[in-house]
């Protein structure tokens, strides 16, 4: 149980509603925003001192029926619940530290993926493994140390290299956010492991906008089904974006790929022909 990001996450959640969002009644006196302790406390069916000392970081493990009852009362959605029964220490916990070896089998498929970039991504956002579309379309990640792989660090403190930040997508604000919400819950899924938590101070001291962004306590980010990488060789290419969970290894498989006979998919073929090599030597990132 991680009692202070509990009750911050708890305090964050409930200073977003507003009274009417749960049929009460939002009167005058009102001088901070959100609902008051309280009013969750009703909501949910428990003591205002349990629920205070909640959020103050007092309190002992909730049991999973009052974590339902303050769940509901805060309008949590699923992966907000999910992740408020994390902190509590309620929900199947893993091992100390995230994984980074990758199966096999998923190597081998990287390979036979025709026209797809295709990488694999720890829970820290470290590409683990790609194959060579995905190198000529983003850049070659075999002449990086681990460090420089991490796509959270390229992210927000990424500006300080040559080149564009983030290989210059179309939604870079967009994949900033989904970076903290994600860093959140894997944070909250490994508290011990150093690798997540030097990461995780690193860039709250490196980048104002992530620490700003941090304070939201967000953990729900919405899909990215497409994106739009501006290449130095071949120009703008728009790609559909999946992202498949390897839950065994808390790893994701992303693939990068386009309609075929669209100008997109000749655009990645040209980059499979040309390969990361001449890209590199051709192009900046």
């Amino acid at each position: 149980m991680d009692k202070q990001e509990l009750g911050a996450f708890l305090r964050s959640r409930r200073e977003r509603l507003r009274p009417e969002d749960v049929g009460l009644p939002s009167g005058s006196r009102r001088r901070t925003p959100g609902l008051r302790r309280e009013e969750v406390a009703v909501l949910a069916h428990i003591s205002t001192e349990y629920y205070v000392r909640l959020e103050q970081g007092r309190a002992p493990r909730p049991s999973g029926e009052v974590l339902a009852g303050i769940a509901g009362a805060l309008r949590l959605t699923d992966a907000e619940s999910d992740h408020l029964h994390v902190l509590a220490g309620t929900a199947p916990s893993r091992t100390g530290l995230h994984r980074r070896d990758v199966r096999p089998s998923i190597l081998a498929l990287l390979e036979r993926l025709p026209q797809t970039a295709a990488f694999v991504m720890s829970a820290a956002f470290e590409v683990l493994a790609w194959n060579d579309l995905a190198a000529a379309l983003m850049e070659d990640f075999a002449g990086l140390d681990a460090q420089e792989r991490n796509l959270a660090r390229r992210a927000f403190l990424g500006a300080a290299r040559a080149g564009t930040p983030l290989y210059g997508v179309s939604d870079a604000a967009q994949f900033r956010q989904y970076v903290v919400m994600e860093l959140r819950s894997t944070l909250a899924r490994y508290p011990s492991d150093p690798a997540v938590t030097a990461l995780v101070g690193e860039l709250r001291d490196g980048s104002p906008e992530f620490a700003r962004l941090w304070q939201r306590h967000d953990v729900q980010a919405a899909p990215m089904l497409t994106k739009t990488f501006r290449h130095p060789v071949v120009g703008e290419v728009t790609v559909d974006c999946d992202s498949l969970m390897l839950a065994d290894r808390d790893q994701h498989l992303v693939l990068y790929s386009a309609p075929p006979g669209s100008p997109d998919a000749e655009a990645l073929a040209l980059l499979q022909v040309l390969g990361a090599e001449y890209v590199n030597a051709n192009g900046s990132r």
